[in-house]
């Protein structure tokens, strides 16, 4: 005879009020170490980000200036050491803020619900007065909380360190860089919060820690990378126009490039500038006029950020309410077989 699923009693109204406060303690005593973890380490970020957009940025600015004003002289003395470590120091916290999504999206899986369903708590937890919706919600609310107040300060500064040091420091990475791009607005948060969420899925769908974890970080690398590579054409780029002698003109992220003929028909690049041999006859031949340019230029950055952001909180959203929709399913089946 197969075993008869455990389903949680129906619980009183007058029970109701308690179990939000109830489910919230047991969920920070349950993953207490995980949460001290990630304060730590969120701590840790947050101040070398403070070193770098303070003490770094300003030795680093200052061996820099040294350096410039001495040009090649054999005999130019500047801190090179505090040039390195800046750029050293910029790297790491870059990765360090991105990674926090993946975090997010590893613990979600693994332990947050992979874990809890694979050894049995989540159903004791159904069996103490907390319905599957009510814990559901418990694991979604609470930490989505945590982790946007999390990422919303590594992100914020990150962009004060990187803005102290624009315009000071020679190797500071251009705002349209992949890992400066993302760091410096709200793609971490919204990526958190995905990473919540399709780690959650996860762990209710495959119900094994590990296999939930993994699948939770792939998951939320390919909705990144899918983002990341469509932005670009989510929003109304500019077009630069420059002369043939000098090549295509205008920086930023660039979306497409070409020349343009006397009839003002718009063709594919062939090469960069008419000064390159053989490649004044090829403009000549295409009647071209002119190179142009489509691009999205600085002032760009919030509008892409915030398209991506919302694109990401979309598929979140959808998530999340699979996720609902998922354990809904599984808890009214069992009480179906058991009636």
């Amino acid at each position: 005879m197969s075993a008869t699923p455990t389903i949680a009693p129906t619980v009183p109204a007058a029970a109701l009020p308690d179990q939000a406060p109830r489910q919230l303690r047991w969920l920070v005593r349950l993953h207490r170490t995980p949460l001290l973890t990630g304060t730590a380490l969120v701590l840790l970020t947050a101040a070398a980000l403070l070193w770098l957009g303070g003490p770094l940025t300003d030795a680093s600015a200052e061996a820099w200036q040294r350096y410039n004003a001495c040009g090649f002289s054999p005999d130019c003395s500047y801190d090179q050491d505090a040039i390195v470590r800046y750029k050293d120091v910029y790297n790491y916290t870059t990765y360090a803020v991105l990674a926090v999504p993946f975090l997010v999206a590893a613990w979600a899986g693994g332990s947050l619900t992979g874990r809890e369903m694979e050894s049995g708590t989540a159903r004791l937890a159904w069996t103490q007065g907390a319905s599957p919706v009510r814990w559901l919600a418990s694991r979604l609310a609470l930490p989505a909380v945590l982790i946007l107040a999390a990422t919303g300060l590594l992100a914020w500064l990150h962009r004060l360190a990187w803005t102290a040091a624009e315009g000071r420091v020679d190797t500071t990475k251009a705002w349209n860089d992949f890992g400066t791009f993302h760091a410096n607005g709200t793609v971490p948060m919204a990526l958190a919060l995905a990473g919540l969420a399709a780690g959650v899925l996860a762990g209710l769908l495959l119900r094994r820690a590990m296999a939930a974890l993994t699948v939770a970080a792939v998951a939320l690398g390919a909705l990144w990378a899918a983002v990341h590579t469509t932005l670009p054409h989510l929003w109304p780029t500019v077009t630069e126009t420059s002369g043939l002698r000098h090549g295509p003109s205008g920086q930023g992220i660039v979306v497409g490039q070409g020349v343009v003929n006397a009839d003002g028909d718009r063709l594919d690049l062939p090469c960069h500038t008419s000064t390159l041999p053989g490649c004044k006859s090829t403009l000549s031949d295409l009647h071209a006029v002119s190179f142009y340019r489509d691009l999205h230029p600085a002032a760009h950055y919030w509008p892409l950020q915030l398209v991506a952001s919302g694109v990401v909180l979309v598929v979140a959203a959808l998530l999340a309410y699979a996720a609902f929709r998922l354990l809904r399913h599984r808890t009214g089946t069992a009480r179906r077989n058991a009636g």
